[in-house]
């Protein structure tokens, strides 16, 4: 599973990256002019003022050409997230692939995938410091390809390279990239998470939709073999709770759904989980489950939430 979602999380990264420069989607506002597939996107506005089409043609393009195909475009994305959660997060998304690259290059460095976590002590011996120079390259090279691709998404692309290869950016490029970077290194090295959980809107609205569903996959804990979490170990989490550290948005997949709000179903915790437990010839404790088994899960988690919480306290009269 992994490697699949790493295939589609490449391909959508290259697309990213290469959509401006190849006329796929990007708005070029030079031109005030919007393409998509090489092929430039007209609402027949300016036909509207020249007098060759009248207002009824142009109100009936705009529906067929923007608002029809915008409506179908947010219903399957949301239909998407209502079923699967942050699917597009956990599966496509160059941000969160990223954060996943990221997170492996400061583990190496530091042993932990935060700055703002401590490591546990096995990580910690294991950290190298050879690996910091790394990082801050990664973060500074990919905070100016962020920036750059940002900018041929508005500006012609092939204008952009031959003055950024030429040394002749003008002013108004070079601000902008200059800024970008610095903001998107930062984030990169000290937000990328917080980003992903909090800051980023294709994200919250996907995880407000999904939570609105409770048919909707979820992570299930087969919680009569807890005990088996005991013994629980892998070569990236030598201390225990794979699934915890295997988690590249550091949530905890055992608990509710209601915890799991920032869930972007990579299914990292479900694999990590399934390697733990092979080692000990035992199924995974950890599963995905959708429909009427999601209904059940979350009902199920409510229960136990409910009889593991202390009793309301009684004041005297």
């Amino acid at each position: 599973m992994q490697r699949r979602r790493l295939l589609c999380q490449l391909g959508f990264f290259a697309l990213f990256l290469l959509a401006p420069a190849l006329d796929l989607l990007r708005f070029d506002l030079t031109e005030t002019q919007l393409w998509v597939l090489g092929q430039r996107w007209t609402l027949g506005l300016d036909a509207l003022r020249a007098g060759t089409r009248s207002a009824p043609e142009v109100a009936a393009g705009l529906f067929w050409r923007a608002l029809l195909p915008a409506l179908v475009l947010v219903a399957a994305f949301l239909a998407v997230a209502w079923r699967w959660g942050r699917l597009y997060c956990g599966w496509l998304c160059p941000h969160f692939s990223l954060v996943e690259g990221l997170n492996a290059v400061l583990r190496r460095a530091c042993g932990r995938l935060s700055l703002w976590e401590r490591p546990s002590a096995a990580d910690a011996a294991r950290a190298d410091a050879r690996w910091w120079p790394v990082f801050g390259l990664l973060c500074l090279g990919f905070g100016f390809v962020w920036a750059f691709t940002l900018l041929s998404y508005l500006l012609p692309p092939a204008r952009l390279w031959a003055h950024l290869l030429a040394g002749q950016l003008t002013l108004g490029e070079a601000r902008f990239l200059g800024v970008a970077t610095v903001v998107f290194t930062l984030e990169f090295a000290l937000a990328r998470h917080l980003f992903c959980r909090f800051g980023c809107a294709v994200g919250l609205f996907q995880s407000l939709v999904w939570m609105a569903n409770p048919r909707g996959m979820v992570v299930a804990f087969r919680r009569e073999r807890a005990r088996d979490c005991r013994g629980c170990h892998t070569a990236a989490a030598p201390a225990g709770s794979a699934c915890d550290v295997g988690c590249p948005l550091r949530l905890h997949p055992r608990h509710l759904k209601r915890m799991m709000f920032a869930c972007v179903q990579c299914g990292r915790c479900l694999s990590a989980c399934q390697t733990s437990q092979a080692r000990h010839g035992q199924p995974p404790l950890l599963t995905w489950q959708v429909d009427a088994d999601a209904v059940r899960e979350t009902l199920r988690q409510r229960r136990e939430a409910l009889a593991h919480s202390p009793p309301p306290s009684q004041e005297p009269h």
